[in-house]
């Protein structure tokens, strides 16, 4: 599933453009909304899952992300997931791992690469999506390693 939200900057079927009714019908998650004090923004937080929200006429997502690093400390966050949406997380995803699921993708991704310094980033054009890797050299102890997603972004 990820994979695909890359190559298709598209999660559950919601992406840049979708409606918050879109948003309702895909995602039956519990969430919390948080709308900016102007009232013209807002971010829909599903615990590890988030989407960004403008409003015009209507709200519409204008971003995203899926911020894997809080499911190392809080695994609960994804069972609640697992039970609402039918899929499982892991609490550690190693971009070596993603990056082999691309590559067996049908029409995989370009990614660009940026040296971020504790980061790596890897950004589809295409889609909008990037993904940051923990680049800080340590081992995994209970918390991400080298190597492991940190998130996924979209916008």
């Amino acid at each position: 599933m990820i994979a695909s939200f890359i190559a298709t900057g598209r999660l559950y079927g919601v992406g840049i453009g979708s409606t918050l009714a879109n948003l309702r019908q895909n995602i039956i998650c519990d969430f919390v909304d948080v709308v900016d004090e102007d009232g013209d923004s807002m971010r829909r937080d599903y615990g590890f899952i988030e989407f960004y929200l403008n409003l015009d006429q209507v709200w519409s997502v204008s971003g995203g992300a899926v911020e894997l690093h809080r499911l190392a400390a809080r695994s609960d966050v994804a069972d609640r997931w697992r039970v609402a949406m039918g899929d499982d997380f892991a609490r550690y995803l190693a971009w070596d791992e993603l990056r082999a699921e691309l590559e067996r993708l049908p029409h995989p991704p370009v990614l660009e690469f940026v040296d971020q310094g504790d980061f790596l980033e890897y950004r589809s054009r295409a889609t909008k999506v990037s993904v940051l890797v923990n680049n800080d050299h340590e081992e995994r102890d209970g918390w991400l390693g080298h190597g492991d997603v940190w998130s996924i972004g979209l916008g």
